[in-house]
């Protein structure tokens, strides 16, 4: 089975893996991507005669070296549609992020700094203005074995809402409304706890407190902060 949707979504996740590879945000197969190709009534749903679709890695598949085709079209049950290996054993992960948000792709890595401070950290403070991106202070999930449904409550418990968390002793998870997004996620999760721990190393760092982040906010919504704006002519 194959349509427009799912080759592009496979290439993308193919190109981000190689990408997040290069970064070193991944090393060998420590790590997942998922991309939402169809949804209920939509166009692509029926092509695939499903009401949900996701594209995703495989197990086993090496970050650096993936290419479109080892990437696995599944539907909401987990049941293979496309592709010739079997999807990554995070797959539960992925799918009850899914069924439990409207999101659109799943980064799932064990980035250095991330996974350092999952290790220590039940919480990642708000210790920086950008990290509002993320919805603030970052919440650490409680450990559990990889690919049990233990992992996925006691992660999607924590997250409530929020596009990014930390696996205790495991790494990092972040979402977005597409893949672009949810790769941004990721790379401002792990510049932040890199931040925590680059300033934890020279003292305790400060947190910005419920009053700080809002002015931010205001600020942001004032201002139209983050993107570029063209100067005002003269009357």
């Amino acid at each position: 089975m194959s349509a427009p949707q799912f080759d592009q979504a496979r290439r993308q996740i193919a190109d981000t893996c190689r990408e997040l590879a290069r970064r070193g945000l991944v090393l060998g197969t420590a790590g997942n991507v998922s991309v939402r190709v169809a949804r209920p009534g939509s166009a692509e749903a029926d092509a695939f005669g499903t009401s949900d679709a996701f594209a995703i890695t495989p197990t086993g598949g090496d970050f650096a070296t993936m290419e479109a085709h080892h990437v696995v079209l599944v539907d909401a049950d987990g049941h293979v549609l496309a592709g010739d290996l079997q999807p990554t054993s995070e797959l539960g992960l992925h799918l009850g992020l899914y069924r439990s948000s409207d999101t659109g792709a799943i980064v799932h890595t064990h980035a250095p700094m991330a996974t350092a401070v999952s290790c220590v950290l039940d919480e990642l403070p708000c210790i920086h203005y950008q990290m509002l991106a993320l919805g603030g202070a970052i919440p650490v999930a409680t450990y559990a074995t990889f690919g049990t449904q233990e992992l996925v409550r006691s992660v999607l418990g924590a997250m409530e809402g929020r596009p990014a968390v930390l696996m205790a002793n495991h790494g990092a998870l972040t979402h977005g409304q597409n893949l672009e997004i949810a790769v941004a996620h990721t790379l401002l999760l792990e510049w932040a706890c890199e931040m925590y721990w680059r300033a934890a190393s020279i003292g305790k760092p400060r947190a910005l407190d419920t009053e700080q982040q809002m002015a931010v906010i205001r600020q942001v919504l004032v201002r139209n902060y983050g993107t570029t704006q063209p100067i005002a002519e003269a009357d």
